[in-house]
């Protein structure tokens, strides 16, 4: 009760705050060179194994999915490179995109995820189902905890640290959750986020 109540509070002032913020992306996108959507949402797994819409500032082109489908070699290499490509070869982010992922400003409408009870400010990442085979034989551990906006592995090295590295963390926090080090991790993900380590 105590983590959904500072989830609610946390969430609420957070989108207050940066109201100015959402205005002036959504003012980009509509009259930009990127028209299209403000939000993207991806399909991802929640507590317990239920799937939610995971909502993002759309950083991507429309239909950005199946461009890197249709490129065979891209598509292998971002998958084995832990479901992720550097930012100068994806073909599918735009430059507001760019600037929205370095800067993390991207990820600021998941607070509507953690108020929907979909995700927590502090938890394991959300994971889409194909990474749900890198969790192994804890898959069942893993899927107790609800997913946050931010947790241990976003401060320990975030888009620089993948698979099998990515699920030991995300292990370390569930093994260890608690008041203490959900403040620790927030603090830390404040500081990343000054710093633009990680984010890409």
């Amino acid at each position: 009760m105590m983590k959904r109540t500072i989830d609610i509070v946390g969430a609420s002032a957070g989108l207050i705050l940066t109201l100015p913020i959402f205005i002036l992306i959504s003012i980009l996108y509509l009259f930009g060179e990127n028209k299209g959507p403000v939000f993207f949402g991806q399909n991802r797994i929640g507590k317990n194994g239920k799937g939610f819409k995971m909502y993002k500032f759309r950083s991507m082109i429309v239909n950005a999915e199946q461009v890197l489908k249709n490129d065979k070699k891209l598509y292998a290499k971002y998958l084995e490179n832990s479901y992720k490509l550097e930012p100068e070869e994806d073909p599918r982010i735009t430059k507001i995109g760019r600037f929205l992922r370095k800067t993390s400003l991207d990820e600021l409408p998941q607070l509507i995820n953690v108020l929907k009870g979909d995700m927590s400010l502090v938890g394991p990442r959300p994971v889409i189902e194909e990474e749900l085979k890198e969790y192994n034989e804890r898959l069942s551990e893993f899927l107790t905890v609800k997913p946050g906006v931010t947790g241990y592995w976003q401060i320990c090295g975030r888009s620089d640290v993948g698979y099998p590295e990515r699920a030991d963390l995300e292990f370390y926090y569930i093994d260890h959750q608690g008041v203490k080090l959900d403040t620790k991790i927030i603090v830390n993900t404040v500081l990343l986020v000054i710093t633009r380590k990680g984010a890409y």
